[in-house]
């Protein structure tokens, strides 16, 4: 319509929606307007009037999507039913005893709750409000103690269920089981590195975090884990009938929901008041995230349409650039990107540019999913934008100055590099337990 070439509408169209970006206009309506303004100037108003009605349906209607407000129900209701309050006593009871022991057990008990819950920003919620005062009634160092819980929560993007991973696998149309069961050594790896940072450097410290002196018996721990046990059985209820073939992933979110309902219902945990904003936060959340999905869809077809995949695919393949050197470049973008952005808008307005890229120099999906995940979670805990971070500090108020926090998390963004050095150098962590699994 305009006598431009393809091309450079959707370059055009490229450098509006950065600037809307760095204006701060929300991403899902910044991929919206720049896609149906960019396929009406492409195509004409029909054009662009049919993908608006036509997409949406299609994206919404996807099956393996119930899987997202199923997960996000499964983790409201444990959290809002007060089914995770006792995982971190059980992980305090037996690992205190370890130098920065009540970091460290924030760290597991994080990982735990990951495991009921796709929500990273839920997980540090729910970790922070139990944790940080233990720890800072404990001595430990504030930015160690605000730090660790931002940082654990982080895991909750990697253990399943992963609502970034079950939104990757949609896009490039991965399997999400396979997805699940790929991220699971990674995230037990991201969890162990964690804690080995905390005990070495509590160890050549011990100032940062002060030997708790607490005498724990063997009916403490037992108690413990009576208190903890429906937890226990929602997980493995859920991922042992999932990572078995008993059920898909979406029929796990259904489980997952439905055993975390019943089992509040019997430790009379359930209320109309626990129900209901359970239900209002699934929504919010879920409603949230697919306003962005959304406009991620019609920024695919745009830039299918004016070639600009398809173009910056043969450039990367003319540059001779070796998969590693590619993998290296894209963190480096995901990484700059997660500085300002959400993570699940960062995933799905990189994926329609990478997807060609990724396909050209035979890139493993599931294994760069695994990394994709491992990058934006880095994105949760990296200044300005660290979302993690001002949950955590939307916990301790003034008691900690927001840049100790981010000064406590230096550490554990050095052990997230060395996650993802290793997932780069040994590609197996992630694709080992798929292909046994598999078999």
């Amino acid at each position: 319509m305009t006598g431009l070439p393809p091309e450079a509408i959707g370059g055009i169209g490229t450098a509006i929606l950065l600037a809307f970006i760095f204006l701060r206009v929300p991403i899902g309506i910044a991929l919206s307007v720049v896609s149906i303004v960019g396929i009406y100037v492409l195509l004409g108003p029909r054009a662009a009037a049919g993908m608006l009605s036509e997409i949406p349906y299609d994206f919404t209607a996807h099956w393996t999507l119930s899987s997202v407000p199923m997960f996000l129900l499964m983790g409201f209701f444990c959290f809002h039913a007060g089914l995770t309050e006792g995982l971190f006593r059980l992980a305090r009871y037996f690992l205190s005893w370890l130098p920065g022991g009540l970091s460290i057990a924030s760290i597991q008990g994080a990982a735990m709750f990951s495991a009921v819950t796709g929500s990273s920003l839920a997980c540090t919620a729910a970790m922070g409000r139990i944790a940080v005062p233990e720890m800072l009634k404990a001595g430990y160092d504030k930015g160690l103690s605000t730090g660790t819980v931002a940082a654990a929560g982080t895991i909750g993007s990697m253990i399943p269920p992963s609502i970034i991973l079950i939104i990757y696998g949609v896009f490039v149309e991965a399997p999400i089981g396979t997805l699940f069961i790929a991220a699971f050594i990674p995230g037990v790896l991201t969890a162990v590195l964690y804690s080995v940072m905390v005990c070495i450097r509590a160890s050549i410290d011990p100032s940062i975090a002060p030997k708790v002196n607490e005498r724990v018996t063997t009916r403490d721990r037992l108690l413990a884990i009576r208190d903890t046990w429906p937890v226990g059985l929602l997980i493995v209820g859920v991922f042992g009938g999932l990572f078995s073939g008993v059920f898909t992933p979406t029929e796990a979110g259904s489980v997952g929901a439905s055993l975390a309902f019943l089992i509040s219902i019997a430790k009379r945990a359930m209320s109309w008041g626990v129900f209901k904003t359970a239900i209002i936060e699934t929504l919010r959340t879920t409603a949230s995230i697919f306003v962005i999905a959304i406009g991620a869809q019609l920024l695919t077809r745009f830039f299918a349409l004016s070639g600009v995949t398809e173009l910056l695919a043969d450039f990367v393949s003319g540059q001779g650039y070796s998969q590693l050197q590619v993998i290296l470049l894209i963190g480096v973008v995901l990484i700059l990107l997660g500085m300002l952005l959400d993570p699940i808008g960062i995933m799905l307005l990189t994926i329609p540019v990478l997807l060609p890229v990724l396909e050209t120099q035979a890139i493993d999906l599931i294994w760069f999913g695994v990394l994709m995940a491992k990058f934006l979670e880095i994105g949760f805990i990296t200044p300005p934008v660290g979302l993690n971070v001002f949950v955590v500090k939307g916990i301790v108020g003034d008691l900690v100055p927001t840049h100790l926090i981010f000064r406590g998390i230096a550490w554990f963004v050095v052990s997230d590099a060395v996650t993802v050095t290793l997932l780069i150098a040994f590609p197996a962590i992630a694709l080992w337990l798929p292909s046994v699994i598999g078999d």
